[in-house]
């Protein structure tokens, strides 16, 4: 069963968009924060950006502010992440997850999605 589902990934120049979305189900609709993470090549996974269910509250990282915007739509069950300005560090891996709280480490997220490559050429 896939409880949380990406999508929106591709390949993009340099100062371009793209808008990624993550479609919750199941279990995953019990957590109340819906995070934004990413993984480069040989790089850690971060926290880019989360928003809560409830109350619409957000967090981003820095390396987000003023770039990205995470958004949600309850009746969809679906969280957005708008990106612009895209360079070659923003290159990885995103994947959705579902956890208790906005502000949480990775581990603190039970559900994961599968992820979408974003790859941004120079």
């Amino acid at each position: 069963q896939v409880l949380l589902a990406e999508s929106g990934g591709g390949l993009v120049q340099a100062g371009g968009s793209l808008r990624l979305s993550c479609t919750a189900s199941g279990r995953a609709l019990s957590s109340d924060a819906l995070g934004w993470f990413r993984q480069g090549p040989g790089k850690e996974r971060e926290s880019v950006a989360a928003i809560t269910w409830s109350g619409g509250v957000t967090y981003y990282a820095e390396s987000a502010k003023g770039r990205f915007t995470i958004s949600r739509d309850n009746a969809k069950r679906t969280v957005y992440l708008q990106m612009s300005s895209l360079n070659a560090d923003d290159t990885a891996v995103y994947l959705c997850a579902a956890g208790p709280r906005i502000l949480g480490p990775p581990s603190s997220y039970h559900y994961w999605g599968q992820g979408t490559q974003v790859t941004v050429s120079s």
